[in-house]
């Protein structure tokens, strides 16, 4: 008769096995049961951290994708404003269509083609503006006024050489080249025989001269200096000549006729005097140093 211990237990027998009572579970020892949930419990965690990783490894290359670069940095702090300046640091000024006369300065203009001198802007007609002198120089005009009219057309009041004397008429600006002021000032005392330039109010030059006798008397007024010469070939008018915008109605002995001209003399033996046919002479020095001296379109005052 065999020992009861050699008889294996009915779950070691061969053929089917059967489970043992109270299942496997309840034949393992409580410390190997929880050695199992603790790796259990690590490996699940070590799975849900894998998972977040994959996530956003997944999220970082989409983005990376659909933008065309790495994930943008925050941005940067905004910068502090500059003050504002009190004022342009270049000021342009607006250009102006004609320069305003300072005191004691007139402007001229040269004429660029003939036009029609207007008793106002789009006016009756006073008379024809050449572009040259009966000498054959070019035509200047005082101006002394400017005005648009309805249309906003520019115009400049001027002084004409015609008679009257001291007649004056609105031409277009566009018939007039630029505008150039000058300072200085012929004065013409008909009574002391004088002539004297002034800049401002300093005296640059006084002469003697030859005036208008009777009968082709000097005009009075305010005229300007239209033209220099220095073509005239006979002593009778010096070295230099000046023609002015005056008119005469007598006949001069300015070879243009009409016009009143300053110019020197081979008779300086006569001055002061009333001499001429309405013409201004000097003596041939004193008429260089005028013509160093003074500018075209300088004004010319005649007093009585």
């Amino acid at each position: 008769m065999s020992s009861p211990h050699s008889v294996p237990p009915p779950w070691a027998r061969r053929g089917p096995a059967a489970p043992p009572p109270g299942g496997a579970r309840a034949e393992m020892p409580p410390e190997v049961r929880a050695r199992r949930r603790a790796r259990a419990r690590r490996r699940g965690i070590a799975l849900l951290a894998l998972a977040v990783g994959g996530l956003a490894i997944v999220a970082t290359t989409s983005n990376a994708v659909v933008t065309g670069s790495a994930p943008l940095p925050a941005p940067a702090p905004a910068p502090t404003p500059l003050p504002t300046a009190s004022s342009s640091a270049m000021s342009v000024p607006r250009p102006a269509s004609m320069p305003v006369p300072r005191a004691h300065a007139a402007a001229w203009a040269p004429v660029l083609r003939g036009t029609v001198a207007r008793t106002t802007p789009r006016g009756a007609a006073i008379a024809r503006v050449a572009r040259r002198t009966p000498e054959s120089t070019t035509n200047l005009l005082e101006i002394v006024d400017r005005r648009r009219d309805a249309a906003g057309r520019l115009w400049a009041r001027v002084r004409l050489a015609v008679l009257p004397n001291g007649t004056r008429g609105w031409v277009p600006r566009t018939a007039l080249g630029a505008i150039t002021t000058v300072r200085t000032h012929l004065y013409v005392d008909l009574s002391a025989r004088t002539a004297t330039l002034m800049r401002g109010d300093r005296m640059l030059l006084r002469a003697p001269v030859g005036v208008g006798r009777p009968g082709s008397a000097t005009p009075t007024g305010r005229f300007y200096i239209r033209s220099r010469l220095t073509t005239y070939s006979s002593p009778t008018y010096g070295p230099v000549a000046f023609g002015t915008s005056a008119r005469s109605a007598d006949l001069t002995d300015w070879p243009a006729g009409g016009y009143i001209g300053i110019h020197g003399t081979d008779r300086p033996d006569l001055l002061p005097g009333a001499v001429s046919h309405g013409c201004i002479r000097m003596r041939n020095a004193d008429v260089e140093r005028l013509a160093a001296l003074m500018p075209v379109g300088s004004p010319v005052t005649v007093r009585s």
